[in-house]
Order: structure tokens, then sequence, then C-alpha cells
């Protein structure tokens, strides 16, 4: 079965170009020109993942993530103005997997909607991980403290997943964004950063005083093997 995009554009003409690009290469796609018909789409239909502008007439596209992922957590790609930073990191502060500003070419649209994809049906690691009171379970895609579920994003799960999997080893935000990208194209060392602050807004006691991601300053970050307060 074809994977099933939304997007979510009031440029008919860039959405139109967009669905029979993505038609061409295998993938079911439905549009909608506004946040209310977006949702509402999204409420009808079967969605792998959502292609969303920030700027929509109705509803700003953060707004329509906000709403989103109160009840799912279906992979987003926001799309943002050229050299707006700071669309790209409210947009992954609140649960966008992705970001490309405009404009762009299809081709690097279609690379990131496959890269977030295969995160999201990737093959899963033989069995949990755990350390301490933090399980995290590739199968289930799932980070879970004291068997609570942790709220992270997909592709936030990706980034604490590749660090737990090399625990104790220092990693680079290079290395951080070549294991969870999938891709080629520019990287943005900020959203790393903002990335991994959600992830120890989920999973520390103390956001503020990590002990299971700590900063290695002007080399990246590590995960601690052990880590104070568990057994």
């Amino acid at each position: 079965m074809a994977d099933a995009i939304l997007i979510i554009d009031d440029d008919t003409r860039l959405s139109a170009m967009l669905r029979d690009y993505l038609e061409g290469n295998g993938f079911a796609v439905h549009t909608a020109a506004t946040a209310t018909s977006g949702l509402a789409a999204l409420a009808r239909h079967r969605t792998d993942a959502v292609i969303l502008d920030v700027m929509l007439p109705d509803l700003d596209g953060f707004e329509v993530l906000r709403r989103l992922r109160v009840t799912s957590d279906v992979p987003v790609l926001m799309l943002t103005a050229k050299g707006d930073e700071t669309d790209r990191i409210v947009g992954l502060e609140i649960g966008a997997d992705d970001y490309l500003p405009k404009p762009f070419s299809s081709r690097e649209l279609l690379a990131r909607l496959r890269a977030i994809l295969r995160r999201r049906t990737g093959p899963a690691a033989a069995g949990v991980l755990r350390f301490g009171r933090l399980e995290i379970d590739p199968g289930a895609r799932e980070a879970r403290l004291d068997r609570n579920h942790c709220d992270i994003t997909g592709h936030q799960f990706d980034i604490l997943l590749a660090l737990a999997e090399s625990a104790g080893r220092i990693l680079s935000r290079d290395q951080l964004i070549d294991r969870v990208r999938g891709v080629n194209g520019d990287a943005f060392d900020r959203s790393i950063d903002v990335h991994i602050s959600r992830i120890r807004a989920a999973i520390e006691d103390d956001p503020k005083h990590p002990r299971r991601i700590v900063t290695v300053r002007g080399a990246g970050y590590v995960f601690a093997r052990r880590q104070d307060g568990d057994g």
C-alpha cells in the first residue's frame, strides 16, 4: 500500500506540483489549502506523513501542529520561509520532525520525506535498552520513564536511541545528524540542540541539570551509562 501524504499549503500551484511529483514517485497524496480543511482531512483519511506550511490563511502551521500533536505522532515536515531560523526552532520545539525552507527542490523534499518515513517504519532493534528507571524500546519506538510514556517526537526518539546505543561515547552534532537524518543537505547545529532540550524535558528529573544526556562543551553529547538516582 502506498504511503499517504497530506499537503497543507495555501499555495495551490505548489501543492499541485508536489502532488504530481509525489504521486509519480509512488505516494498517495491529498491536499488542503487551509488549516481547517487540513485538520478535517486528517480526520477523514489515513495519513502517513504531513507536509505543513507555516503560513496559512486561517490558522498558522504552528497551531495546526499543536492540535495535531494532541492526538497523533504522524511525521510532520514543515515548510518555512527561507532563512527564518525562528520558524524552524519553534516548529521543532512543538513537535515537527523536520523542516525545509522555501524555495526548495522537489528532490530534496522527496529525500527528507522518505527519511522521516524510514525512521517511522525502520527495522526494530532486538530488545529494550534499560538505564535504571529509563527504558528505550526500539520495537515500540517509545521511551518510558518509571514505565510512563515520554512525550517526544519520532525524530527525537531516533536521536535518543542513537545516543543510548553509544552510551558512554561522545557523539558530535554532525554524527547525530548523520545517524538520524538519512539525507544530504544543510544541517543546522541548533536544531539538534532544540531536539536535545525537548528530550531532556521528557526524560530528565531536572532538565536544567541533566544527568542522562550530558553536554561536552565543544565536542557534543554523551549518554551516561549510569545516572545518579537510578538503580
